[in-house]
């Protein structure tokens, strides 16, 4: 910046009254300038002059304070306004239908079934933001790869249903079960959106607030991945996520915002329903949450467009000549701006034209006519506007801000109302002001039984609604489920893992990247693996994959790293496979689901892995996990490092011994805890072929640990590799016969995941007691507790029939597996404690229940009662408590192992 200021004599010496003067004269003179210019020259030119001005007064001092706020306006001016493309007037009448179908839905539910719940105010405020969209924007399957992914508002969910049946995709008989999906009738209507309830029709849950936003921009980034890996041909789609502004306090909401715009993902689109309420009353009823969240994102890098007021708002500011309406605006704050929406143009005159300049504006208006003066969210012609330009926005996401009231056109109990969430039902004079609010040509007898109003399959506004979801690709929301089921490596591919690692010590970790490396080296399928990792690739051993693979970047790699020239330098690629996410398991969890649902959202069957730190995983991500059940996202999330004990150092919160707890109880997700690599394969390769080839709705948590062993190969002892890995799959195999034949004493050992070495010293250590003991690999406490439910259901509801056994009682049953029972695991007790009451004899269980410890491995093994002598200890104990030995025995034992009786039990320390 090289311009100096002009050489001027300083004006501090004239009077103030001559120095005010000179000042307004200078202001008008620029003024005067700046709008030649914008006559002149347009507005960009202007823009880049008012920039070279700011960085001129940035390098002279200037003190200019930084705005992250526009004046509280329309972003987009009256005159930039595109022209309507649709039929506003018969677009009008098909909201006043879907709105009056919503409200009877919700309130028939509750009639017949006092208390269902659903919800009207939402909605509501939503219909015109919503129906601009259905008429005139997002764009159906039929759209190819310009197909639109749409996060619809949960609650909103009643005014979707009614435009459903609108289009005749719903009957009556299906909108009378709402929330009654169990009626015998047939399919009823889920209470939000539910893909696992409704797989044909919705495509993403989106009622566990702040779950929205934050997958809604990790969507919008996979569909640039599959693009940018030519896996996806390049298309317009956009990801559009309708949003509630209470919601906006959860921290998943705005998370990643930041990730959005430096992704620069211009094909997201929020829409941010500023109902200004939340569930109990107003979001900010101090200041205006629409300031705050432009704000917000304009400082994140989005594109914001804000629509508060409506068009008749225009008609007072284009003769508001001294800007008076805009600077009575800025001292709005929500609670005030409820009021006049709850009672009114009456409010509105008293209250807000409360100057003589505001009250010269509206001379002559009557309080109808203030009446009018209405919210931007309900102005079809502001909200197209908005949409249009946010389609069209280059560079950077966009966040849409309409101002909408809650429970708008409910009357008196709901709108802009603290109660309006709650609100459930309407009076029968509530219900006939809404009617004629609506014009509908109902009866008050068929109000009063709550009928549904339809114009008929011929009629315009069916013929209309019908005719615009066909131009745009057809109706939605729809599911589809529709991808080429790949070709996947066979039971060979495996091979090398079934034979053992030789002498070389590897941990199950290990063993796991180089299945996903092999996998990623397959011609087949290798184009479909998505690594998945939280800034620790180098901790799982994964860093290796990423010279060969990259690590995905829309923007490549600008720099020289600084390995360059090293094998294991750090690569970012336009077309990278590996998705590295920084120190953020929501944001990698998103990312996980959006790869694991992509074979339903784009027909591309990609099967990520998601390696994590598995103390870090189900007890940070649960909430994202269920929502991937319920979308039915496939795929493998890999709990690396895990058990209690093998993360030696790390202390109390690092510590996993309670993940496969927290993952037992999402149903569709089947869990493992292999200790071997070969029953890892076996589990991946099971995996790959139920979920991408079988078709079946399900994915998988696996726990890997970090402890470096001799990997065994896969037992040879006459049985069939299929018998074993038949056992894997289903979680119970026997791993080794004693081979003495001749002792009464007889125990089994079971154990997986990081206590399998503890068990193996056990079998040695308890022939010193004269115990022969067998020893099992169990890899899944949830398949066999899952199958023996399903074995005592069967059996209660056919009493008559011959019982069925359980596969864990067939296997551990007294005359295949004689003796007392004893498991040990590297998880809490409860995982096998599940197993008591299917078996024909107690089990008895070790595990590592209480917190964790800054310790190696073998004292937290002690310290959890888990090593090798309470594995000895627990099974002389049971044969105690079978009348096998006497108790003088187990007392010799504890002396001779070296353990404290009288030591607190780790759960209470």
């Amino acid at each position: 910046m090289t311009t100096s200021p002009p050489n001027r004599p300083p004006r501090t010496g004239l009077p103030a009254q001559e120095r005010q003067q000179l000042n307004e004269i200078e202001k008008k003179e620029w003024l005067d300038s700046l709008a030649y210019v914008f006559a002149d020259a347009g507005d960009n030119h202007a823009a880049e002059l008012l920039e070279e001005l700011d960085h001129y007064a940035y390098f002279h001092g200037a003190p200019i304070t930084f705005k992250q706020n526009t004046p509280y306006i329309n972003t987009i001016d009256a005159d930039q306004q595109p022209e309507y493309p649709g039929d506003p007037e018969i677009e009008r009448k098909i909201r006043n239908i879907i709105r009056w179908n919503a409200v009877v839905m919700v309130i028939k539910a509750n009639k017949k079934s006092d208390g269902i719940g659903g919800h009207l105010s939402t909605y509501a405020s939503a219909a015109e933001l919503l129906e601009v969209g259905f008429n005139h924007f997002f764009r159906g399957h039929g759209a190819g790869q310009d197909r639109d992914l749409i996060f619809y508002q949960g609650h909103a969910s009643p005014g979707v249903y009614a435009r459903s049946f609108l289009e005749g995709r719903f009957d009556e008989a299906r909108m009378n079960r709402f929330r009654r999906e169990l009626q015998a009738e047939g399919a009823g209507l889920s209470s939000y959106p539910h893909p696992w309830l409704m797989p044909d029709y919705w495509e993403f849950p989106t009622v566990s607030m702040g779950l929205g936003p934050i997958q809604a921009i990790y969507q919008a980034r996979f569909i640039k991945y599959l693009e940018n890996r030519e896996l996806k041909p390049k298309g317009d789609a956009k990801v559009w996520a309708f949003l509630g502004d209470g919601e906006m306090d959860e921290p998943q909401s705005i998370g990643a915002i930041r990730f959005a715009a430096y992704e620069n993902l211009d094909n997201l689109i929020f829409v941010l329903n500023a109902n200004l309420q939340r569930l109990d009353g107003p979001v900010r009823a101090n200041s205006k949450v629409i300031q705050e969240f432009e704000a917000l994102f304009r400082g994140a890098g989005w594109n914001v467009i804000k629509v508060i007021w409506d068009s008749k708002w225009d008609e007072l500011l284009q003769k508001d000549y001294n800007g008076t309406i805009v600077k009575r605006f800025e001292l709005l704050v929500d609670g005030e701006s409820q009021r006049y929406a709850a009672f009114g143009g009456k409010e509105l005159r008293e209250k807000f034209f409360n100057t003589p300049e505001l009250k010269a504006l509206i001379e002559g208006w009557s309080d109808a006519d203030l009446e009018l003066l209405n919210r931007g969210g309900h102005d079809i012609h502001k909200i197209y506007a908005a949409y249009a330009s946010a389609v069209k926005h280059k560079g950077s996401p966009t966040i849409i801000i309409p101002r909408t009231i809650k429970g708008y056109g409910l009357g008196e109990s709901a709108q802009a109302r603290n109660v309006a969430h709650q609100v459930k039902k309407l009076d029968f004079s509530t219900l006939k002001d809404l009617r004629d609010l609506l014009e509908l040509p109902l009866t008050d007898d068929q109000v009063e039984h709550m009928e549904y109003y339809h114009p008929g399959a011929d009629s315009p506004e069916v013929k209309y609604a019908l005719e615009r979801r066909a131009a745009l690709g057809g109706t939605i929301p729809a599911r589809k489920v529709e991808y080429p089921h790949p070709t996947i490596p066979n039971g060979e591919f495996y091979e090398e893992f079934a034979k053992g690692s030789g002498d070389r010590q590897v941990s199950t970790t290990m063993a796991a990247v180089q299945i996903i490396s092999k996998l990623l080296r397959d011609k087949e399928i290798g184009k479909y693996i998505v690594p998945i990792v939280p800034d620790e690739a180098r901790t799982f051993g994964m860093d290796a994959l990423v010279p060969r693979i990259g690590i995905y970047s829309p923007r490549g790699q600008t720099y020289t790293p600084v390995d360059s020239g090293s094998l294991m330098a750090y690569k970012e690629s336009v077309n990278g496979q590996m998705l590295e996410e920084g120190i953020t398991e929501d944001g990698a969890m998103s990312s996980w689901i959006a790869a694991g649902t992509a074979y339903a959202h784009h027909g591309v069957p990609t099967i990520p892995f998601f390696v994590l730190y598995s103390m870090f995983g189900m007890q940070r991500v649960g909430d994202l996990v269920w929502a991937a059940a319920d979308q039915r996202a496939r795929g493998f999330i890999l709990g690396a490092t895990a058990g209690r004990t093998t993360l030696a150092g790390e202390g109390l919160q690092h510590q996993d011994g309670n993940s496969h707890l927290q993952a037992y109880v999402v149903p569709n997700l089947k869990t493992y805890d292999p200790a071997f690599a070969y029953e890892l394969a076996v589990i991946v390769e099971s995996g790959i072929q139920r979920m991408y080839v079988d078709g079946i709705d399900e994915f998988y948590y696996v726990t890997i640990d970090n402890e470096n062993e001799v990997q065994p190969a896969m037992p040879a002892d006459g049985r069939s590799h299929e018998e074993i890995r038949e056992g894997i799959v289903r979680g119970l195999y026997r791993y080794q016969k004693s081979g003495n034949t001749k002792a009464k004493l007889r125990a089994q050992l079971i154990a997986g995941g990081p206590a399998m070495g503890a068990a193996m010293e056990a079998v040695k250590k308890l022939e010193e007691y004269g115990v022969a003991a067998d020893l099992w690999s169990v890899t899944s406490y949830k398949e066999l507790h899952q199958d023996a439910l399903l074995a005592q259901r069967h059996n209660m509801l056919h009493p008559t029939e011959e019982p069925r056994v359980p596969y864990v009682a067939q296997q551990l049953s007294r005359e295949n597996a004689p003796g007392v029972l004893i498991s040990v695991s590297d998880y809490m007790k409860l995982g096998a404690d599940g197993l008591n009451g299917h078996l024909d004899r107690k089990l008895w269980t070790l595990g590592t229940d209480g917190f964790g410890r800054s310790e190696a491995r073998e004292e937290l093994r002690d310290f959890f009662e888990v090593d090798t002598k309470h594995v000895v200890l627990a099974t002389l104990y049971a044969l105690l408590r079978d009348g096998k030995i006497k108790g003088d025995v187990v007392a010799k034992a504890i002396a001779d192992l070296g353990i404290d009786p009288e030591r607190d039990a780790p759960v209470l320390r």
